[in-house]
């Protein structure tokens, strides 16, 4: 289904999460050496757009969505999600993850955005009127104000690398 303009702004965030946990899965293994330049970049993308991201969904998107009954689970596993999250952004910052939780983390990261976009945005958009999705951009685009609108570059540990 064509993604609603009300949520693109969401959307884009999460290819940029994306392409985050596509690079960390073909680096793998990861020598621990390349830790620290991962849990920095990872820090980084949380304190320049995701903490924002979070809080945008927690304030507006699941409120909105909550309205829906059948939604309400599906809005609480994504809010036990983003606690989970949120604990290895915490390890990234204190620089405590290992070679196994760093996949760890982009595997759930991953998990987590596509039941975001598979399952609640589709459902959304089948649910809400058009009125109700434009008042639904409004408010996100509010919420994401405080977001960074720089791109964040890999840095030599962290950049993409082709399959060998």
């Amino acid at each position: 289904m064509l993604r609603d303009k009300s949520l693109i702004p969401l959307s884009h965030q999460h290819q940029r999460a994306l392409a985050l946990c596509v690079r960390i899965d073909r680096a793998q293994p990861i020598p621990g050496a390349d830790l620290q330049p991962w849990q920095s970049e990872i820090e980084q993308h949380f304190e320049h757009e995701i903490k924002v991201h979070f809080s945008a969904e927690e304030q507006v998107l699941f409120p909105a969505a909550s309205q829906f009954s059948e939604l309400v689970p599906l809005v609480e596993d994504l809010i036990a999600d983003h606690r989970a999250l949120r604990k290895f952004f915490a390890e990234a910052q204190a620089r405590s993850m290992t070679t196994e939780t760093l996949p760890a983390f982009a595997r759930q990261l991953s998990a987590h955005i596509r039941k975001e976009e598979r399952q609640l945005f589709e459902r959304l958009q089948e649910l809400m009127t058009s009125a109700e999705l434009t008042d639904l951009g409004v408010k996100l685009e509010r919420a994401l104000n405080n977001a960074a609108q720089s791109c964040l570059l890999p840095n030599e540990a962290t950049k993409l690398r082709p399959r060998t």
